[in-house]
């Protein structure tokens, strides 16, 4: 219904509301693309180095450029399941799993609800193990520098997990992601800080040896052995696969977008610049990390210790990590949040702990909406993958396991079936056939992916001792 004054738009909304009734949104292709690059980059770029030694010089770069095409490819035709018939005026899906429910039915919702969210939840706890090392990263550098090297410098991780939990706690209070894009823009900011730090730290290392290291087949067998070459490589593909993977959110980051023009158009405008940036800094920092240290490329270029100094500058580069992450939790999050609930409101209306708004007056600003439920459930859940993150602290090969599950339905099956079913693509015509052989060489790299990380995560379990993980 209408207020008195408001102008009727040509897309059906009004100068304060969308066609949907909702509050006019405000997104542009600059917000999502911060929101992109906030989720995409994330201190995996770090590792890149590490994927690149395992599978070489020619792989490695090929494998990126490659994962790059069907990233971009695959989120154009999720951008395009938005809104059911029309790109313009048709209904839309608010999330990922609203859009499989419009365009595919059955089952397959369920299934799709599932994998999304359990990767999210596996996200926020491999993000609160890989802020907490970096945090110790900072300390254990100004200790090798006080001590001349002499100390090792051994830490427990779990002080700075509980910081981070603490830190995550007042952010989840963030009510949604309309709300967020000013903590995506200093992540976004943040993570081109560590990664600038990475490349830069890499070409100086070059430029101090005068060498380029690695070999056209990387990491050479009697380094390791042929087994554990297979599954490093294995892993390495997996790495670089998951390093792209945004799709579980692209559609909920497309929800923020204002239209015209059409929300499909502005998302793979932002989809192409983001997956462009991602790309260059991908190659540029696993590249050159590569070539500064060859074979022993470390996990991490910036918490592993390949370089020691300048050691400020390191410190500056983690804490730009833990920044980022802060903000990438929330991103991931968020979906998750609005899941539970708007499932809890639709289940219980009534309930005054669910629906009731509290105003908090802010000074200087616009009124707070303290929501009870928000605030017991979000709590309890950064609560939950803090715990989880102290009693496995490994978890980043179970997390992988996760991604290695998630890649091929989330980032490929259902765009591709979705987009058939949308555009009533023949079966057997030349498009089905490329589409489907897309999908089945995805899914035949999420297999071998996943195969590595069960290796990582079988050879941690032999040392693990929960709550007690020192670095």
């Amino acid at each position: 219904m209408l207020k008195m004054g408001e102008e009727v738009l040509p897309q059906g909304g009004t100068k304060c509301y969308d066609d949907d009734g909702r509050l006019k949104r405000s997104g542009t292709v600059w917000t999502a693309s911060a929101h992109i690059i906030t989720a995409v980059i994330g201190s995996g770029v770090l590792s890149l180095a590490w994927a690149t030694a395992q599978l070489g010089w020619v792989a490695g770069p090929l494998v990126m450029i490659l994962f790059s095409f069907v990233t971009y490819f695959t989120s154009t035709l999720l951008a395009a399941c938005y809104r059911s018939g029309d790109p313009v005026n048709g209904k839309r899906n608010y999330t990922y799993v609203d859009a499989v429910r419009s365009n595919l039915g059955g089952f397959k919702v369920k299934i799709c609800g599932w994998v999304q969210y359990l990767n999210l939840f596996g996200v926020a706890i491999g993000y609160t193990i890989a802020s907490s090392i970096s945090m110790m990263a900072i300390k254990r550098s100004n200790c090798f520098h006080a001590s001349g090297g002499k100390n090792p410098c051994h830490m427990n991780s779990n002080p700075y997990m509980i910081a981070f939990g603490i830190v995550e706690i007042i952010f989840s209070q963030i009510p949604d992601f309309d709300q967020l894009w000013w903590l995506s823009i200093v992540a976004a900011v943040m993570s081109f800080t560590y990664s600038t730090i990475g490349l830069g730290l890499g070409i100086g290392k070059v430029a101090e040896t005068g060498t380029i290291r690695g070999s056209l087949t990387g990491i050479s067998v009697g380094t390791v052995t042929q087994t554990q070459k297979i599954w490093r490589s294995f892993q390495a593909l997996g790495d670089i696969a998951f390093a792209y993977s945004y799709s579980l959110i692209l559609i909920e980051i497309q929800d923020t977008l204002k239209a015209p023009p059409a929300e499909s158009k502005t998302m793979k405008k932002a989809t192409l610049i983001s997956v462009g940036v991602t790309t260059l800094f991908y190659m540029l920092c696993g590249c050159m990390g590569y070539a500064a240290f060859g074979d022993l490329s470390p996990g991490n270029l910036l918490t592993g210790f390949g370089f020691y100094n300048p050691f400020w500058l390191l410190d500056i580069a983690n804490a730009a990590i833990v920044i980022h992450l802060v903000g990438a939790y929330q991103v991931y999050c968020q979906p998750l949040f609005a899941f539970i609930e708007k499932s809890a409101t639709e289940r219980f209306p009534d309930s005054e702990f669910i629906t009731k708004d509290i105003k908090i007056p802010i000074p200087g600003f616009r009124p707070y909406n303290l929501n009870l439920f928000r605030l017991v459930w979000r709590t309890i859940f950064v609560i939950i993958t803090t715990l989880i993150s102290m009693l496995l602290p490994f978890f980043n090969d179970i997390v992988g396991l996760l991604g290695a599950l998630g890649f091929w339905p989330l980032t490929v099956y259902f765009p591709v079936e979705m987009y058939i079913s949308q555009k009533k693509i023949p079966k057997w015509s030349t498009r089905w056939v490329c589409l489907q052989i897309l999908s089945i060489a995805c899914l035949f790299i999420t297999i071998a992916a996943a195969a590595g990380s069960i290796a990582g995560v079988v050879l941690d379990l032999k040392s693990f001792k929960p709550f007690a993980t020192v670095y």
